[in-house]
């Protein structure tokens, strides 16, 4: 099953340039945030599968305007094709804003969703916008991780966390992918191709 993930910037090849036979095998869209939400409703368009996003530090548009066709998965679970997906946007707090949040106030948040993800018998897929503290995230307070994700990892070991937020071409010390123990991390940053294992 290949899911395309998207996150932070609109890519050319996709949006200008956009072939449907490239893309003809996507079943699932996820996006990490921080995109137009006009992007998000061009994907849902043209590619026959639903779209799952979080939003982004930088997504307060979608506050007036949520993107058109799109499923939010924002302190949600939602489960596709036996698949539990659980989202938790936003990044560390560091200029005020409706999706920025403290340390504490993302461990509430991933504390009552991860309760939620237990009810729904575990997790497959975190979709987060920001990074885990330590794993893929920047050496600036702005695009520091949350030391709570761990607490997933830890607890529900999700096969895949998903997210955005530190731009691969911030530095040639980004990396695309990263395990953490039985979680493989991805960073989303402008779009990714998954080969998710067939599900049951």
């Amino acid at each position: 099953m290949k899911i395309l993930i998207v996150s932070d910037v609109e890519s050319t090849y996709i949006w200008d340039f956009f072939d449907k036979e490239k893309f003809k095998d996507i079943e699932l869209i996820i996006s990490c945030g921080d995109l137009k939400a006009s992007y998000l409703s061009f994907l849902v368009t043209m590619i026959p599968a639903p779209l799952l996003y979080v939003p982004g530090n930088h997504d307060v548009r979608y506050l007036d305007q949520e993107p058109e066709g799109c499923i939010s998965i924002d302190d949600q679970v939602f489960i596709y094709k036996n698949i539990k997906i659980a989202g938790l946007g936003g990044c560390i707090e560091y200029s005020g804003g409706p999706f920025q949040y403290t340390e504490k106030v993302m461990q509430k948040r991933t504390k009552k969703l991860m309760k939620a993800c237990q009810k729904k018998g575990g997790l497959d897929i975190l979709v987060t916008h920001s990074p885990s503290l330590g794993i893929g995230d920047g050496d600036d307070w702005a695009h520091k991780g949350f030391a709570c994700f761990h607490d997933v990892y830890e607890k529900l070991s999700p096969k895949y966390h998903l997210h955005g937020h530190q731009h691969l071409n911030y530095g040639a010390k980004n990396k695309r992918q990263l395990i953490v123990n039985e979680t493989q991390v991805i960073n989303g940053f402008s779009y990714y191709i998954l080969d998710y294992p067939n599900p049951e």
